[in-house]
């Protein structure tokens, strides 16, 4: 009897499968001329580095020259994204436009970094009830504290209960996120 040899299949792998990981290699591999490194989540620097010169032997350390990056001097991002089960109608955009501005006053950030999107008349329930209720998260870089978090709450809530909801049913979550992990403008707050 003559065994036939098993054949182990071969894969082939989808190239959408494997493009991230060339993408996120090459970019590994990619000289650049500048290296942005957060040093705190309030503080960060540009450090400017020579392309290497392939005739010359450069020790790069030496050549380091370090500044502020202009997008680290910014204030950053205060943003609250609210849902509700309840219709705000033509009350909508006046809503958030007074959540914008009690953001502004409690966190000291200038209004034209905030943002506030309200998603009214959504699927929402809160301790097992679809009685009127809101969620919502805010994040900001800094600001995120007792005293701001809880004037925000208060602001937040008075403008729902002309709506209906009880202040017992709604939650904001606050976030401080770090610089590093905020974009704008085509890069983060870090640089």
């Amino acid at each position: 009897f003559i065994q036939q040899q098993q054949q182990t299949p071969v894969v082939v792998t989808p190239m959408k499968a494997i493009l991230p990981l060339l993408l996120l290699l090459l970019a590994f591999t990619v000289s650049t001329s500048q290296a942005f490194v957060a040093t705190t989540p309030s503080t960060c620097t540009t450090t400017s580095r020579p392309a290497p010169s392939l005739a010359a032997n450069n020790n790069m350390d030496n050549d380091e020259t370090s500044a502020p990056h202009p997008f680290c001097n910014l204030p950053g991002d205060p943003s609250m994204i609210l849902t509700t089960n309840v219709d705000l109608g033509d009350k909508k955009m006046e809503i958030m436009k007074a959540v914008s501005k009690a953001i502004t006053e409690h966190t000291g950030k200038p209004e034209s970094y905030v943002a506030v999107s309200i998603n009214d008349k959504a699927d929402v329930i809160f301790g097992g009830s679809d009685a009127p209720t809101a969620l919502a998260c805010m994040y900001s870089i800094g600001a995120i504290a007792l005293e701001s978090n809880g004037a925000i709450t208060k602001s937040v809530t008075d403008l729902l209960g002309d709506f209906g909801i009880d202040e017992k049913r709604i939650y904001i979550n606050f976030f401080d996120m770090p610089r590093a992990n905020v974009g704008w403008s085509r890069r983060t707050f870090a640089g």
